[in-house]
């Protein structure tokens, strides 16, 4: 079975940001999202500090650390770029004006559910950022994880028993054994790795798992869309 690593998984997510979209980053894994979009796609990348229109990372020794994103990483800005007060980029956020924000997540159930702020364990530094503005805020909210702990355990549930970050929230979820879209009809597949069957995804995650309408990437998993 082949896995997806984190670039290739950006890379994945790249594919489904759309001409024209405002996109915001969650702090992490997401970020990388930056160095995979599409040449001929205008896509403009907005960071909670304050930031609209962000490039790809900057090469090394080029880093201008007067310039980063919201997870104090060194990053770019393409002609036309801008950058504001925190409050404005809030406002943007909260006000409906991001298309799509992708962040990372501890779960995510089959409805939708986000929880990635904190593992209510003891000891565990709780992180909600801006987390709760993208999720109610931006009109898509996508997660990109791996799809299972270290331990083995899905991050795809029937239920998330972590604290929420919002409700019914997500609809797309990508990660580095699937990509699925999420909601009120349940979890559906729309690839997966060559090697993955749909029970062999089913019982990973252990939750009823379908196909979506124009499922693909099943290679190797004896059945078609």
């Amino acid at each position: 079975m082949n896995r997806r690593d984190h670039n290739q998984l950006a890379q994945r997510v790249a594919q489904d940001i759309p001409e024209g979209a405002y996109v915001n980053l969650g702090i992490g894994l997401p970020t990388k999202i930056a160095d995979y979009l599409p040449a001929d796609r205008d896509i403009f990348l907005q960071s909670e500090n304050g930031l609209l229109a962000m490039g790809p990372a900057p090469a090394p020794g080029e880093e201008d650390w007067e310039l980063i994103n919201a997870g104090k990483q060194p990053v770019t800005l393409l002609p036309g770029g801008a950058y504001f007060h925190h409050a404005d980029s809030f406002a943007m956020m909260r006000g409906g004006h991001i298309d799509i924000c992708v962040m990372g997540a501890y779960q995510v159930s089959v409805t939708g559910d986000l929880a990635n702020w904190h593992t209510g364990e003891e000891g565990a530094i709780p992180a909600v950022g801006g987390a709760m503005d993208l999720a109610i805020g931006a009109r898509q909210t996508f997660v990109m994880m791996d799809l299972l702990t270290r331990q083995g355990k899905s991050k795809l549930v029937a239920e998330c028993s972590y604290p929420l970050t919002g409700l019914a929230c997500v609809s797309r979820v990508y990660t580095d054994l699937a990509t699925f879209e999420v909601g009120q009809a349940g979890a559906r597949v729309i690839d997966m790795v060559d090697g993955l069957g749909l029970d062999d995804l089913r019982a990973l995650t252990g939750v009823p798992l379908e196909l979506a309408a124009g499922a693909r990437g099943l290679s190797g998993s004896g059945q078609e869309a």
